[in-house]
């Protein structure tokens, strides 16, 4: 097989939320690709000489073209064509706000809910982590989705592929706890 022709290589972590967005995006697009799981404590040459940050998803096209950020290969996979509007459905300024929100300051607090031992003493208590969670971007996701059933209307977007793993690995931090919120769209959706 041509390099010309060759499918995308994508590389990966299994449990990076931004991976995770990434490889949803190809699938449900169905896009053909070749998955190279990474060891983050032992990251390839490869994959540095390509994107010397290191971090995952990094999609390398048959073209040479490198990207480097999750939404960009959502896009790249959405886009075009857009037959069932999933990438179109997504640029309203709610969706953007949301996703905005969401790799902003709702990963910052999930980040030290997850890992509190990672983050200096002086950062909020752990429970001040997921309660800010819960009321930056839960609670406005709960809102929204007692209206309608996905973040793009009556069926999903790629906004809902984006935030599905962030707001998965915050239910599973502590599922029970999660399980008994008032948040029955938000749990139905997930």
């Amino acid at each position: 097989m041509s390099t010309e022709t060759a499918p995308p290589l994508l590389y990966s972590y299994r449990r990076c939320p931004y991976a995770m967005r990434a490889r949803l995006a190809m699938l449900q697009a169905r896009r053909p690709f070749h998955a190279f799981e990474i060891v983050m404590r032992d990251k390839p040459a490869a994959l540095l000489a390509l994107s010397p940050k290191g971090t995952v998803p990094v999609l390398r096209l048959a073209d040479g073209t490198v990207l480097e950020e999750s939404w960009d290969i959502m896009r790249w996979a959405l886009e075009s064509p857009d037959p069932d509007g999933w990438w179109s459905r997504a640029q309203s300024d709610d969706n953007r706000f949301l996703l905005s929100t969401n790799d902003g300051d709702f990963k910052r607090y999930l980040d030290r809910y997850k890992y509190p031992e990672r983050y200096a003493d002086d950062e909020p208590p752990r429970e001040t982590a997921r309660a800010n969670a819960v009321a930056t971007l839960l609670t406005p996701l709960e809102s929204r989705l007692q209206r309608q059933r996905y973040l793009g209307g009556p069926v999903p977007c790629a906004t809902d592929l984006a935030l599905f793993p962030f707001v998965r690995q915050f239910a599973a931090v502590e599922p029970d706890w999660f399980a008994s919120q008032p948040l029955p769209a938000l749990q139905a959706w997930l």
